[in-house]
């Protein structure tokens, strides 16, 4: 993990209202995230996509497909002109159709958990699989999503099956998973001033509970006081939004609270991952359906986090 060419950032009110020219996938193998503002205005679109390694048996890498659906989701949230019509769902449809017709990819599947939030604090939520999304809010876990999945470790997909290994499926009387968009999970949100959202692939919630990223998340917006103790218990620090901006930190590449927070999961997830001696979330859902196994440990997978810090205007003074 390297944060010189692994980090993005992305402020929804300093964007060009030009479309941004796609410069190519980022290095991060089966897993994918984008971020755009929806047509010119406030309102954003982002997520995470996490290509399904069980293709690669059959010769297929879904890193096409995951970082294809990507792009297309963030092509299309940019070219959106009717920005109150925008339904996560609907924006995740799209993306897959596109990736349907696009003959460069010939196969392959991912998960998908894919937000569009607008300016008056609301956040719709598509998740379609084992990635997924938390809200923190004032030291506290306000809502973790739940995965879906077929059978253990087994997740919803969107997939493009290839006309052979459709073929021989049949032969066989099996199916490979096929799910759609209409399958996703579609939950709404209100968000608030202070709240802290984090967007993953299971390379984190297979690694790190939502209790353990919280106190990741605690420890960072205490340290920068953008979370403050009181009399009246937790409330957002008056430097909350000025910590937001690129900047705001005094840090050559990790200069916004959001982009510590990010590096912060993305470090604790992986080191989870390599430690044989912590037994994560996925070590213990082993345990409990396959208890000969005898698995310990973290799982080492592909990582992908994407951090969004809420900020209200009005109450930052800005």
């Amino acid at each position: 993990f390297n944060t010189k060419q692994d980090l993005f950032s992305f402020e929804s009110t300093r964007q060009s209202s030009e479309k941004l020219p796609y410069t190519g996938r980022p290095i991060s193998g089966q897993d994918a995230f984008f971020i755009s503002n929806i047509g010119n205005g406030p309102s954003v679109a982002f997520g995470v996509a996490d290509g399904v390694g069980g293709w690669d048996a059959s010769g297929i890498d879904s890193a096409d497909f995951s970082h294809a659906l990507c792009r297309n989701l963030a092509t299309n949230a940019k070219e959106n002109t009717e920005e109150q019509r925008l339904g996560a769902r609907d924006l995740l449809s799209q993306a897959f159709t596109d990736v349907v017709a696009d003959e460069s990819i010939v196969g392959g599947g991912s998960t998908a958990c894919v937000a569009v939030g607008n300016s008056t604090g609301h956040l719709q939520v598509a998740n379609l699989g084992d990635s997924g999304f938390a809200q923190f809010r004032l030291n506290a876990v306000h809502y973790d999503s739940n995965p879906q999945t077929h059978a253990f470790n087994t997740p919803f997909q969107l997939s493009i099956i290839p006309p052979k290994i459709l073929a021989r499926s049949r032969v066989f009387g099996s199916m490979p998973l096929r799910d759609f968009p209409r399958d996703a999970s579609v939950t709404s949100h209100v968000v608030r001033h202070g709240d802290v959202l984090v967007f993953a692939t299971d390379g984190v919630w297979d690694n790190l509970s939502p209790n353990e990223l919280l106190q990741i998340v605690s420890r960072y917006m205490t340290g920068f006081q953008a979370w403050q103790g009181s009399d009246r218990g937790t409330t957002v620090g008056k430097e909350l939004a000025a910590l937001t901006i690129q900047g705001g930190i005094p840090k050559e590449k990790e200069n916004t609270l959001q982009t510590m927070l990010a590096v912060a999961i993305t470090g604790e997830a992986k080191a989870a991952s390599q430690n044989d001696r912590r037994d994560g979330p996925f070590a213990k859902e082993v345990q409990k359906f396959y208890p000969h196994e005898d698995f310990h440990g973290g799982k080492v997978d592909d990582i992908c986090v994407v951090v969004a810090v809420v900020v209200d205007a009005s109450e930052s003074g800005a």
